[in-house]
């Protein structure tokens, strides 16, 4: 049996994480989005973090993996029903004692038989939970999975289950048939079903039966014993392998439904801290390369969202038909936690989850890129310039076109003229080969070049500031302003706040 909870068709596959992993959860601040999932599960921990650094490709899966997600928002008490009954299973069997004698064939079938008992009757509760819930669901995987759960285990199942470990627990001796080979070594080993004996008790115990030959072995012969029990192991083999193979597999379905639930569960966890400060809307997924790119209303950054105690404001973007977008205006003004916000959501729908926006639609790209402004390098060996163009360097490697980049106040660590010049070029060689871009800055001379010049192609946003000077932390539409950074330096050195 297969969950099927995550893709369609395939189970998750265990590839590397992407090389820019450390950049993306620095950058976009994934760490309290990952801890909100997790909710103080380590497990639950580890799937979303994979997830988020997962992301789809396809149109199809994002909206496989949406479908069962709405219906998980529900139904959450019995989404998690079902994982607490899948996490209870995996961490039952892992207390059945495993033999260390696990090479006799002896062993391993009752070490199976003995996890079988444990295993069948969680089996009956999922059956139980799929045939009293499952008309509830409407999306397709949760669908298929507890129409299967309910037809492959069916009472016929569970009767047949239990009739052959009765048979294997050997109320008598096994039954073992055997033929000669060359040499009259024996072959062809097999174990016998037990036949029926007809008789009644008394019949059994005063009239033995004396049909076949008998050979009984003397308490003393210890190489005797030794090659009955190495004709038992012959004969148990085959069925001792079979059983632990059904184990292990009943044992596998079970792994691999609490790791896609847990995803669900982690989508829940964050839903649940969410829902007080930040508005939630499912994306529309556009197919790679479409010009319907970041159209959003109301965007938010959810790292944000969940240090917030209220309402977030949040932005509005258009970006349709537009391969550049560039932000500048007021420091602190927001423009950081936009830039954060475009890079959250845009994970967050291609693994399938809701976004932090009142709607919001872009196109699925081939890789995310980030690019900040670091901290001085302690150890000196290197200036911050040369560690940014070190750094842009290695993205320059592996990007490809389709891909989204985002740069934060990239190449300040020169003067403008230098600055400016630097970033454009980056900019329209990126722009020329098919990648869309991002950039906040305070390059005055750089923005106003590329208003001027590249205005068709280009969305230019500005932190919004109201006539008194307050900052709304939003993000609106219009030409490049020069950054305040002037006016908040000279506040801070020359106007301290008198406040304590």
């Amino acid at each position: 049996m297969k969950a099927y909870l995550m893709f369609p068709d395939r189970d998750v596959p265990q590839g590397a994480p992407p090389e820019n992993e450390h950049d993306l959860i620095r950058d976009l601040n994934l760490v309290p989005v990952v801890h909100a999932m997790a909710a103080g599960d380590t497990f639950l921990q580890d799937i979303a973090r994979k997830t988020l650094l997962s992301p789809l490709k396809e149109q199809a899966d994002i909206l496989y993996r949406q479908h069962i997600l709405v219906d998980c928002l529900e139904h959450p008490a019995i989404i998690r029903d079902l994982y607490d009954l899948a996490v209870e299973t995996i961490d039952g069997e892992k207390k059945v004692y495993h033999s260390i004698f696990l090479r006799y064939p002896d062993a391993v079938l009752r070490t199976a038989i003995e996890s079988l008992e444990f295993l069948v009757p969680m089996l009956r509760r999922l059956r139980n939970l799929a045939a009293e819930h499952g008309h509830r669901f409407s999306s397709p995987g949760l669908t298929r999975l507890f129409s299967m759960i309910t037809e492959e285990l069916d009472d016929d199942y569970f009767r047949t289950i239990a009739g052959h470990l009765e048979t294997l627990r050997f109320r008598s001796a096994p039954l073992i048939s055997a033929g000669l080979g060359a040499a009259n070594e024996g072959t062809g080993y097999t174990l016998r079903r037990p036949n029926a004996d007809p008789r009644n008790w008394f019949q059994r115990f005063f009239f033995p039966d004396r049909s076949s030959y008998t050979f009984q072995i003397n308490d003393r012969d210890e190489s005797g014993y030794r090659a009955l029990s190495e004709l038992k192991d012959r004969g148990l083999i085959l069925v001792a392998n079979a059983l632990a193979r059904s184990d292990q597999h009943i044992v596998s379905f079970f792994s691999m439904l609490r790791s896609e639930l847990a995803f669900y569960v982690g989508c829940l966890n964050l839903r649940e801290r969410l829902s007080a400060t930040v508005p939630i809307c499912f994306p529309k997924p556009e197919a790679p390369g479409s010009p319907n790119w970041l159209c959003a209303k109301g965007l938010c950054d959810a790292a944000l969202g969940l240090s917030s105690t209220g309402p977030v404001i949040g932005s509005d973007v258009n970006g349709e038909s537009k391969n550049l977008i560039l932000v500048t205006g007021a420091n602190e003004g927001g423009k950081s936690t936009f830039l954060r916000s475009i890079g959250n959501a845009q994970l967050m729908m291609e693994c399938g989850i809701f976004v932090c926006a009142e709607y919001f639609s872009t196109g699925i790209c081939t890789g995310l890129y980030t690019h900040y402004r670091r901290e001085e390098d302690p150890n000196l060996t290197s200036g911050k310039l040369d560690e940014e163009l070190d750094r842009m360097n290695r993205i320059a490697q592996t990007i490809r076109p389709g891909s989204l980049m985002l740069f934060n106040e990239s190449f300040s660590a020169t003067n403008e003229r230098e600055g400016s010049a630097l970033a454009w070029d980056v900019i329209a060689a990126l722009v020329e080969s098919g990648i869309r871009v991002v950039f906040v800055t305070h390059f005055f001379e750089l923005a106003h070049a590329l208003f001027t010049r590249h205005r068709a192609g280009a969305l230019f946003l500005q932190a919004e500031r109201r006539d008194n000077g307050e900052r709304t932390f939003t993000m609106v539409e219009g030409e490049p302003t020069a950054t305040s950074f002037g006016e908040d330096l000279y506040a801070r050195i020359f106007a301290p706040s008198t406040e304590p």
